[in-house]
């Protein structure tokens, strides 16, 4: 049959966004998003971030049956503070087939080309926020949240379209010890009261509302080395706010601040829902909130979704501080494993942190990049 590569009209959107979970060869232990969140991500009214960018959408089909999708995305304010002329794909889910993933990615390429772009990365969205890159390594783990799921055939048939990796993300696995290590312990204390600085108590999610835009602010001034990253505006920080505060628990946000209540470090982190996700197929509604409720209630793995320590703080035992206050809760709550999130391979400093923990690669998940024009 022939295929067809079709931009996505606005009444084709909804079929776009729900198409990974359709298409045969999913992995067996597929986590699906939340539908609400992903048609929210797609919508500028809802999703600031798209309002700076362009956007194509493409879906391959074969006779009347779609067999793959693709997003391009061209971000002006990233490339124009990197100084880069680059153009990224992203979401990209097809069937096990070369003729279908190398005729979507050349569509993003040529549409790119247009553009004036001289080199395509991908995947990844409008910021490391999103999931970024294709999982190389440990299909036979569980996805948690904000992190791939594609089937293990993707990367190769990508990279048969002469896409080479670009940059690779790390995942870590962390026993929980028994006891929080004494060298913790004693960097913790010595830290905190050589530096003047307090662990703020957070005792409900009205607590944590109030340091949102702080700790955000934060990663702003941290993250801004890191892979696509762009500075959040208050908009976007309220709307991250609002997809993660009503999941998170307060005794596993970890906040340390100065006497004025400027925060110098934070870490956040949250049971693992993965299985209520994988059994709720990407709705909250009626009765999937039932299931991730009851995951994480149930589950002995806790995922590190988001932290950051003040530029001038680094190096001076900060990060133990974090580790031992979120360690002990870990300790006391049963946990028996961490996730550590996506690390940047050449994020050397926290993962030599990672490893002093006994952290393990469990996971790798891989940017490609190409320049436009190479011939595979």
């Amino acid at each position: 049959m022939d295929l067809r590569i079709e931009p996505v009209t606005g009444r084709e959107l909804e079929r776009f966004i729900r198409l990974p979970s359709r298409l045969p060869g999913r992995r067996p232990n597929y986590v699906a998003p939340l539908w609400a969140e992903e048609r929210a991500w797609h919508d500028p009214e809802r999703n600031p971030g798209l309002r700076a960018v362009k956007v194509v959408r493409y879906m391959a089909w074969r006779d009347k049956v779609p067999v793959g999708r693709i997003l391009g995305l061209v971000h002006a304010p990233y490339n124009e503070l990197h100084q880069e002329r680059t153009v990224r794909f992203h979401q990209l889910d097809a069937v096990d087939d070369p003729e279908v993933v190398a005729a979507l990615l050349d569509r993003v390429e040529r549409w790119g080309a247009e553009q004036g772009m001289d080199r395509v990365m991908g995947p990844f969205g409008l910021s490391d926020k999103d999931p970024q890159g294709l999982q190389v390594e440990g299909f036979e783990h569980t996805p948690v949240v904000a992190t791939p799921t594609n089937p293990a055939y993707l990367p190769a048939l990508v990279e048969r379209c002469g896409y080479r990796k670009h940059a690779d993300c790390l995942s870590y696995r962390v026993e929980v010890p028994d006891k929080v290590p004494e060298r913790y312990s004693r960097v913790a204390r010595h830290v905190l009261s050589s530096e003047g600085l307090r662990v703020v108590p957070l005792r409900s999610r009205r607590d944590i509302k109030r340091w949102i835009v702080p700790v955000l602010d934060l990663v702003n001034q941290t993250y801004n080395e890191l892979l696509g990253f762009i500075p959040m505006r208050e908009d976007e920080m309220h709307k991250l706010a609002a997809a993660y505060v009503p999941l998170l628990d307060p005794e596993l946000v970890v906040v340390v601040a100065d006497e004025a209540d400027v925060p110098m470090a934070f870490v956040v982190a949250l049971p693992d829902p993965s299985e209520g996700l994988r059994k709720a197929g990407g709705s909250l509604f009626p009765f999937g909130f039932v299931h991730v409720l009851r995951a994480m209630r149930n589950t002995r793995q806790l995922d590190l979704l988001l932290g950051a320590v003040r530029r001038d703080m680094q190096g001076r035992g900060l990060t133990g501080a974090l580790g031992m206050h979120l360690l002990e809760v870990a300790i006391r709550r049963g946990f028996k494993v961490m996730d550590s999130h996506l690390v940047l391979e050449t994020n050397t400093a926290m993962r030599a942190q990672l490893e002093r923990l006994g952290g393990q690669v469990y996971k790798r998940y891989r940017v490609y990049g190409k320049d436009l024009g190479r011939k595979a």
